[in-house]
């Protein structure tokens, strides 16, 4: 089996000579930005979505993308062609660059884009039948005013910090509050609740970053003739949900049965759930 080609500045080279410089600052500082994008037998999910959002988060942090967005899409294609794959987890990164130590990005020169792609299988097939569960971290969601979560940089010690909370609890994943306590997202995923048959999420202003899975339940949801409520929510409207799921590029749509020991709705994924799973299954692979 040959070995994976990875995209690095408009080539493709083995995976054991992708290499950038250790002076990139996205290494030093974190300073940089990427997507993590899906692809379904061989049909990039939301390939359009995720670029913009890539540029997005590219020109909030004043960081010029060094190829156009048509460019940037077929880099993307001719990877998962080169590398014979259709089933596949695509991590898009875009760095500052290489520069001297310390901060002043002014110091750094040609931005990187890379492009590696790979089969992904984030969670084991028996916990999208029976559930997740999750615990509580203790560490907060940056606060919005000091990085906003729309910008999704290369730094996710915030996230990993929590994660690193939800395993020693023995648990995959763990729910973030945000500055105010409220509900914001899980170390790598959105969160909804079932209430009543209505579709509730922490609102964008949550400290959230705006999933392109998110979205897509939602929509998903709204076609269903479902009520989708984005609003402030507290842990208490976790534990007292009738149903509750993540939602995330790789994860996709996984239910949560438990959250702080408390089981939530019957302990058991509900039919809102599996529905939207299966509906979410039938849109990727464009049934």
């Amino acid at each position: 089996m040959s070995s994976p080609k990875v995209y690095i500045g408009g080539k493709l080279y083995e995976k054991a000579d992708a290499k950038i410089s250790v002076f990139d600052h996205g290494l030093l500082y974190g300073d940089g930005v990427f997507e993590g994008i899906r692809s379904y037998s061989g049909r990039v999910f939301r390939l359009e979505q995720h670029v913009q959002r890539l540029y997005d988060s590219a020109k909030a942090i004043h960081l010029v993308v060094p190829m156009s967005q048509a460019d940037m899409a077929k880099a993307i294609l001719d990877t998962l062609k080169a590398n014979n794959l259709r089933d596949a987890y695509i991590r898009l990164i875009l760095t500052r660059g290489a520069g001297s130590l310390g901060l002043d990005p002014r110091k750094t020169t040609d931005p990187q884009v890379i492009i590696i792609t790979d089969s992904i299988s984030l969670y084991p097939a028996e916990l999208y039948e029976h559930g997740l569960k999750i615990v509580t971290a203790g560490t907060m969601r940056n606060h919005p005013a000091a990085l906003n979560p729309r910008v999704k940089s290369l730094n996710y010690l915030n996230s990993i910090l929590a994660k690193i909370e939800g395993t020693n609890a023995g648990c995959l994943e763990a729910l973030m509050l945000n500055h105010k306590g409220e509900v914001a997202e899980c170390t790598g995923d959105n969160i909804f609740l079932v209430r009543r048959g209505e579709l509730h999420t922490p609102s964008i202003d949550a400290g959230i970053l705006e999933g392109i899975t998110r979205d897509a339940v939602i929509e998903i949801a709204r076609g269903m003739g479902i009520t989708v409520v984005e609003r402030a929510m507290d842990r208490h409207d976790v534990y007292t949900a009738d149903e509750c799921f993540l939602t995330g590029t790789a994860a996709e749509v996984i239910p949560v049965v438990e959250c702080d020991a408390r089981p939530i709705g019957s302990g058991k994924p509900g039919p809102m759930t599996k529905e939207l799973l299966t509906r979410f299954h039938a849109l990727v692979r464009g049934e």
